[in-house]
């Protein structure tokens, strides 16, 4: 199809042509053509955010819940550079997410005009491409290669800046051609690779299957051949924080997160295993600790549809490049048509010094007078939704970690988290776009009440939308994490850990008209939630809970997987460096 059109209308056009339904944004001069050709339609739903980077985040928690990509719509200058945040955290993460800022018209461009900024070369380095267009007749499939790119291969952010003056512009506008894009990755795994994977796997004694968000990323199918190739198998399974819910987390094989503050048994297993398979994570910091005491003695796969990421952190002995589902086809093609089998009977001792690591008990706290632990409200939190059409997003600290470990994801893209960026201020908005992506759906926004006033402002969004968002904030009135360090790393000097002058919340909750819950008693801990759960529009929930609680494990900064700080689950002895509990 090609058709005379303004620049402004090719873009609401070109927006249709890749079946977008909803627009974060925020309007300003640089982008009001575009504004007006939107005024003068109704496929594609606006919702207006109260600031830039909450229109990034709101897209993320669109793309991470639905998987499909999330369109943000912000003016020149400050409007694409409170962006930069979001398109960081989704770079980072591999969120695919489609940022459409305004720039001054094309003749003044360089010339300091009113909110002008160089935009693509401030956003060249966290995005996975942006373009700025000059011609009008070009800016259609510009839009298209920008979906395309976003979405293919490791998916993630892409920019399309465009002069104003292209926006009055008249030109040609022509439908999406992705077949002629010039960005191809590579899906299908090499088959010898994948042959001496399946080979490994018959001989390993020890091995473990190390997951991440490129599961999740690469769709549906990705999932459920993993879950296939775990049930054909036995083999333990983990995961990263990005890649909770690609397999269950009530499956017999599951050993929890693993990390930083993954579980016990995760940890040692990867320390102690002969064969790691990582199946679309990227060896991130988090993850190995001391990267020379990483898993030392394992023979390594990585699965990954990045090249630059396989080899990049940790040497590995089989390099798959390809997306997870296309490998993990093969994979399974494999080994079922050559009747392979593990080593049982080792497989099976595995199992045995895996279930002596799962005695210890790592997540195990106890709950004792009136005041609050926060795992406790997780605890809680978990039993009375954990049955519902739940989809569950965090700020960043102490509270994520806790809400990884003792909330429950049996199924991918129902949990929201900013991973590598550690972005405090991304929940609030990231649940406003899970809520729009899934009206009908339960969304919970886990916080903590540093995190959660970083961009507090979009709740004002929740309400003028009427998106039932529930705001369950662990108030400790510290900076949690920050505030551990200090007291295990720092010689508790507590510098600048905790604010003297915190909201209300409740009345905070009733200024933006929404509902507003305070709990500080573990006695009422259970009808506070279900009041929460019952109302039917946005809530802010304050759970006050112990200031001062640890969050265990911990692999210290420097130290080996099979270093771990246990906290509570350590009070009955101490753990050695293979494992074993000395009492």
């Amino acid at each position: 199809m090609t058709r005379q059109m303004t620049g402004a209308e090719m873009v609401v056009q070109a927006l249709k042509d890749q079946g977008v339904d909803t627009v974060f944004g925020y309007p300003g001069g640089a982008v009001l053509p575009i504004y007006d050709a939107i005024f003068q339609q109704n496929d594609i739903r606006h919702i207006l955010v109260r600031h830039e980077q909450g229109a990034t985040h709101a897209a993320e928690g669109y793309a991470r819940s639905t998987g499909k990509p999330g369109v943000v719509l912000v003016t020149s200058g400050p409007g694409a550079t409170n962006a930069v945040t979001g398109l960081t955290d989704a770079l980072m993460d591999s969120i695919p997410i489609v940022v459409l800022t305004g720039q001054v018209p094309t003749f003044m461009i360089g010339s300091d005009a009113f909110q002008e900024a160089d935009t693509v070369g401030i956003t060249r380095p966290c995005t996975k491409h942006n373009w700025l267009v000059k011609e009008t007749d070009r800016l259609p499939q510009v839009i298209h290669e920008a979906f395309h790119v976003a979405t293919s291969g490791r998916p993630g952010p892409v920019l399309v800046d465009i002069p104003k003056d292209v926006q009055f512009a008249n030109g040609v506008y022509t439908s999406p051609k992705p077949a002629a894009s010039h960005y191809q990755p590579r899906l299908k795994g090499d088959m010898a690779e994948i042959e001496k994977l399946a080979d490994a796997m018959m001989t390993a004694k020890r091995p473990v299957f190390y997951t991440g968000g490129g599961v999740i990323n690469s769709g549906p199918a990705a999932t459920q051949l993993l879950r296939e190739l775990v049930d054909a198998t036995d083999f333990p399974i983990t995961s990263t924080l990005m890649g909770l819910g690609c397999y269950p987390a009530s499956g017999k094989n599951w050993l929890g997160m693993l990390g930083m503050h993954g579980l016990y048994e995760a940890n040692m297993a990867m320390h102690d295993c002969d064969l790691m398979i990582n199946i679309g994570a990227r060896f991130d910091d988090r993850i190995t600790g001391r990267i020379d005491a990483f898993s030392p003695k394992s023979m390594k796969a990585h699965i990954d549809i990045d090249a630059s990421s396989i080899n990049k952190v940790i040497r590995v002995d089989i390099p798959l490049l390809g997306d997870v589902a296309h490998v993990l086809e093969d994979l399974l093609k494999v080994w079922k048509a050559k009747g392979r089998k593990t080593n049982k009977e080792a497989v099976q001792k595995w199992w045995g010094q895996i279930n002596q690591w799962r005695a210890v008990n790592c997540l195990k706290f106890q709950q004792k007078g009136k005041i609050i632990k926060p795992q406790h409200a997780l605890t809680r939190l978990e039993a009375l939704t954990k049955d519902k059409d739940r989809y569950i997003c965090t700020e960043v600290g102490q509270h994520q970690m806790w809400a990884a470990q003792y909330l429950g994801f049996e199924d991918p893209n129902r949990w929201m988290t900013s991973g590598g960026l550690g972005t405090m201020g991304y929940g609030t908005p990231a649940s406003i776009g899970v809520q729009v992506a899934h009206p009908d759906a339960l969304v919970i926004n886990v916080a903590g009440e540093a995190s959660w006033l970083m961009n507090m402002q979009e709740m004002g969004t929740a309400v003028q939308y009427r998106l039932p968002v529930k705001q369950f904030i662990l108030n400790n009135e510290r900076l949690g994490m920050v505030r551990q360090w200090q007291e295990l790393l720092h010689g508790e000097r507590y510098s600048h850990s905790w604010s003297e002058a915190l909201p209300d919340f409740v009345k905070l909750a009733e200024a933006f008209g929404a509902k507003g819950i305070r709990c500080d008693n573990a006695d009422d801990l259970d009808e506070a939630i279900k009041e929460m759960l019952a109302y039917d529009g946005p809530v802010i929930f304050d759970c006050l809970v112990e200031k001062h609680e640890n969050c265990f494990p911990m692999i210290p900064s420097g130290k080996a997987h099979n270093e771990m700080l246990l906290g509570e689950a350590d009070t009955q002895g101490v753990i050695d460096a293979k494992g074993s509990v000395l009492v």
